[in-house]
C-alpha cells in the first residue's frame, strides 16, 4: 500500500511539473510561478491530489539547503571577507530598517507589541530559494543587484541566531512563573548554536578535505555522490539541531570547500538534485497557501501583503540609492527581497508554539507570506514590460558622454563587449581611428574606466547613426550581442548607408542567415574560430603535426562556412535545413574517409611508414 501512495505522489507531482513549468514559461511568467501554479493545482484547496503540503514542504524545503551549498562553493573565504561590509551593512539595514518599520505600524495600529515584534521579524525576511533562484535562472547573480540579493540572502540567515533565540523570550510577559526557566533554555540555546558553527568551520577546515581526499581514492563515483549529500545532510542536521537555518550550515560548508580541488565535482554531482528538490519547494509552497484564512479576511490580508511589500520596498530603494546599484537593476533588486520568505514560516510557527502568538495569527501571517511568494514572479514579469525598459532610457549617476558632435572616422563600431572590444584593440593597434557606440550605460562607465573613448547611444537611432559618421565612414563593425538589435541595425544600415562595408558578429546559425538575407556578406560566428582553435589542440594532443591539424581545421571551416551559407535561404523550413545538414555531414565525411584509404593503399604500395599525423593515423569520424 505504502509502495503504490509512493508512485502515485511521484506521479501526481512530475506531472503537476512537467505541465505546469512549460506552459508558464511558454507565456514568458518563468518557472517559478509554474511550480507554485501547480502546487495550487494539485494541493488541498485545489484537487486535492495531496493533503498534507506541510510534510513535504519540510522534506522539499532541503532544496534551499543544496542551493545555499552550491553558492558557498562558488565564495571562496577570501572573497566572503571581502563582502562583510555589504552583508552586515546592507543586510542589517533591510533586516533591522525593514522589522523596525512594519513592527512600530502594527504598533500604531493597536496590534499587541509582542505579534507586531514577530511580525516584523518574519516578513523582514525574504525567500531566498525564490531570490537566488531568479538570479540563477536570468544568469544575473554577478551584476551589483545579484551580489546586493546574495548580501542581503546571507545576513538573514545568519540572523536565524538571534531571531530564533528571541522569539521564545518573548513568552516571559505572558508566562512570568517560567522566567527564569525560558531565560535559560534561551541562552543555553545561544551557546549551543555558536558552538555548532563553530565545530563546522573549524573541524570541517581539518576533517573534510582528508576526508573527501580517502573517499575519492576509493574510484567510485556513486559513492563520492553520496558523501556529497551526506556532508550536506549531516551539516543541515546539526544546525537543525540546535534550532538554526539548515542552508547557513550547508552555505558554511560550502565556503569551507570553495578552494579545495573537490569543488567542480561536488558542484557537477549535486545540481542536478538542487533543481528536482527547488521546484519541489515551490510547489509545496503553493500548496501551502490557506486559502481559508484568504476567504475569511481577505480584505486583512491583502492589506497586510500590500503594506508589508511596500514597507520593505521603501528600505530597499532607499538601500538601492546609495549602493552601486544601475537604475535599470533596482526594480529586480527590490521586487527579490520585499517578498516573505520561507523562514517566515519558521518564525511564525516557532512563536505559535511558544504561545507568544495565537495559532489564528500564525496561520494568517504564514498565508501573508506564502502569497507575497506567489505575487513576486507577477511582480517581475510586469517590471520587465513596463518598468524596467522606461528606467534603462534614464541615466543615473555620473552623465555619459552623448554622441552629439558629428564624427569623422573610417570605422564605426557598434557594440563594445567582449567581441567590440577586441576588433577595436586591433585597430587601435593599427593606428585606425574607430567611432564606438554601446548602449549599455554601465559598460559605457566601465570601458571608459579603461580609457576607450566610447559613445553612450543607441545605434537603432538614425540620427545618431548620421552623427556618428556613417555618411562617410568606409566600414561599420555590427558587434551587437541581441539579435533582433543586431538585425535592426544591419537593415537600417543597408538601407541608408549603402556605401559602408558590413562587417557583423552572428550569435549563432539562425543569425547569421538573417543577415545574409539582409545582403550582409562579411559574418563571422562568435564562437566558430575558437572551437576550431581546440579541436585543433585536441589533434595535436593525440599525436598529429600541427602543420596536419590546422590544415584540417581549416578546410573544416571551409566546409563549414560553405554548409551554413547553403541552409541560409532556407531558414524557417526546419524539415529542409535538417536534410541539407545531415547531406553536407556525410558528403564531407565521406570525402574525408575517402582520402585515409588512399593515402593508406599509396603507402602500402611504396612500403613507407606512417607518421603521426598523416591521414591514414586518423581515427574515423
Amino acid at each position: 500500500m505504502a509502495h503504490e501512495s509512493w508512485l502515485s505522489i511521484s506521479l501526481v507531482y512530475l506531472a503537476a511539473a512537467v505541465l505546469a513549468v512549460p506552459l508558464a514559461r511558454l507565456l514568458g511568467l518563468g518557472s517559478i510561478i509554474g511550480y507554485l501554479v501547480a502546487g495550487i493545482v494539485i494541493g488541498p484547496w485545489g484537487l486535492a491530489l495531496v493533503t498534507d503540503p506541510q510534510a513535504m514542504l519540510h522534506f522539499a524545503e532541503f532544496g534551499v539547503v543544496l542551493m545555499l551549498f552550491l553558492v558557498g562553493l562558488e565564495l571562496e573565504p577570501r572573497r566572503l571577507w571581502a563582502m562583510r561590509r555589504p552583508i552586515f551593512g546592507w543586510g542589517g539595514a533591510q533586516l533591522l530598517g525593514s522589522a523596525a518599520l512594519i513592527g512600530a505600524a502594527g504598533v500604531a495600529l493597536g496590534v499587541d507589541w509582542r505579534l507586531s515584534l514577530v511580525a516584523g521579524l518574519g516578513l523582514a525576511m525574504s525567500s531566498t530559494a525564490i531570490g537566488l533562484g531568479v538570479l540563477a535562472e536570468r544568469n544575473l547573480m554577478a551584476t551589483h543587484s545579484g551580489q546586493g540579493v546574495l548580501a542581503v540572502a546571507l545576513l538573514q540567515d545568519i540572523a536565524a541566531i538571534p531571531i530564533l533565540a528571541i522569539v521564545p523570550l518573548l513568552a516571559l510577559g505572558a508566562h512570568a512563573d517560567a522566567a527564569d526557566a525560558a531565560a535559560g533554555a534561551g541562552w543555553l540555546g545561544a551557546a549551543k548554536a555558536f558552538g555548532v558553527i563553530a565545530l563546522i568551520i573549524f573541524g570541517g577546515r581539518l576533517l573534510l578535505r582528508p576526508a573527501l581526499r580517502w573517499i575519492a581514492g576509493s574510484r567510485t563515483p556513486e559513492i563520492f555522490t553520496a558523501a556529497a549529500l551526506l556532508l550536506v545532510v549531516a551539516t543541515a542536521a546539526l544546525m537543525q539541531r540546535v534550532g538554526l537555518s539548515m542552508a547557513l550550515g550547508a552555505f558554511l560548508a560550502g565556503v569551507l570547500l570553495a578552494e579545495s580541488e573537490y569543488r567542480r565535482e561536488l558542484e557537477t554531482d549535486l545540481e542536478p538534485f538542487k533543481g528536482l528538490l527547488l521546484g519541489l519547494f515551490f510547489i509545496a509552497v503553493g500548496m501551502s497557501i490557506d486559502f481559508a484564512v484568504l476567504m475569511q479576511w481577505p480584505g486583512r490580508i491583502a492589506a497586510v501583503v500590500a503594506g508589508f511589500l511596500l514597507v520593505k520596498a521603501l528600505v530597499l530603494w532607499a538601500m538601492a540609492r546609495r549602493m552601486p546599484l544601475p537604475l535599470a537593476e533596482r526594480p529586480v533588486f527590490g521586487i527579490l527581497l520585499a517578498q516573505g520568505g520561507e523562514f517566515g514560516f519558521v518564525v511564525f510557527q516557532g512563536a505559535a508554539q511558544a504561545g507568544v502568538i495565537g495559532a489564528p495569527a500564525a496561520s494568517f501571517l504564514v498565508a501573508a507570506v506564502a502569497l507575497s511568494m506567489l505575487l513576486t514572479p507577477l511582480l517581475l514579469v510586469a517590471a520587465d514590460r513596463w518598468l524596467i525598459p522606461r528606467l534603462a532610457q534614464r541615466r543615473d549617476g555620473p552623465a555619459l558622454q552623448a554622441l552629439d558632435v558629428p564624427q569623422h572616422a573610417p570605422v564605426i563600431i557598434a557594440g563594445f563587449g567582449r567581441y567590440g572590444q577586441t576588433v577595436g584593440r586591433l585597430l587601435a593597434a593599427e593606428g585606425l581611428a574607430a567611432t564606438v557606440l554601446e548602449h549599455d550605460a554601465e559598460q559605457v562607465e566601465t570601458v571608459r574606466r579603461f580609457g576607450w573613448p566610447v559613445f553612450y547611444g543607441d545605434a537603432a537611432r538614425l540620427d545618431l547613426l548620421r552623427t556618428a559618421g556613417a555618411a562617410q565612414a568606409r566600414v561599420f563593425v555590427l558587434a551587437i550581442d541581441d539579435v533582433e538589435q543586431s538585425v535592426e541595425v544591419a537593415r537600417l544600415v543597408r538601407e541608408h548607408f549603402p556605401q559602408l562595408t558590413l562587417v557583423a558578429r552572428a550569435r549563432n546559425v539562425g543569425h547569421y542567415a538573417r543577415l545574409r538575407q539582409l545582403g550582409v556578406s562579411l559574418i563571422e560566428r562568435e564562437t566558430l574560430d575558437s572551437a576550431l582553435m581546440s579541436a585543433r589542440s585536441v589533434l595535436e594532443s593525440l599525436g598529429w603535426q600541427p602543420h596536419t591539424a590546422r590544415t584540417q581545421a581549416m578546410r573544416f571551416r571551409r566546409h563549414n562556412v560553405a554548409l551554413v551559407e547553403q541552409m541560409a535561404p532556407h531558414l524557417g523550413d526546419e524539415q529542409q535545413l535538417i536534410a541539407l545538414a545531415k547531406s553536407g555531414r556525410q558528403q564531407f565525411e565521406q570525402l574525408w574517409a575517402q582520402e585515409r584509404a588512399d593515402a593508406a593503399a599509396q603507402r602500402k604500395r611504396h612500403g613507407w611508414q606512417p607518421e603521426a599525423g598523416e591521414p591514414d593515423d586518423r581515427p574515423a569520424p
